[in-house]
């Protein structure tokens, strides 16, 4: 069995990821048109899997993968909902980053792109933590 992750390293990751994806959408003017449209979707699925990390230190890596990639495919075929109380919702900032705005088909794959991402960091330091020790 793996050990459990460090929440330290996952708070501090999961912080960055929301800034780099925060930063994604204040710089888009100065991205190419495919990353700024798609990085953010990307990030807040890389996100939600560190986030997962933190919270269940010790699941398995497919779990933590297969729970962010159902969460944020949700949250997006959630976005096909109309009613007033979740626009509502959707209008303030938080409930627009959150819950986003409308459905758009490509974002399940940068989610999936983004889960991918949050899955090869994870090895990555597990990897250089296991040749460490």
């Amino acid at each position: 069995m793996a050990p459990p992750r460090s929440r330290l390293r996952y708070a501090a990751a999961v912080i960055a990821t929301i800034a780099a994806g925060l930063a994604s959408r204040a710089w888009a003017a100065h991205l190419p048109w495919w990353l700024a449209k798609n990085a953010g979707d990307a990030l807040y699925a890389t996100m939600i899997a560190l986030g997962l990390g933190l919270l269940a230190p010790r699941a398995r890596l497919r779990w933590i993968a297969i729970a962010a990639l159902a969460w944020c495919w949700a949250v997006e075929l959630l976005q096909l909902v109309r009613a007033p109380w979740l626009d509502a919702i959707r209008a303030t900032t938080p409930g627009h980053l959150v819950l986003g705005q409308g459905f758009h088909g490509f974002d399940l794959v940068c989610y999936a792109i983004g889960v991918a991402l949050a899955i090869a960091l994870e090895r990555g330091v597990l990897r250089r933590r296991a040749s460490d020790a």
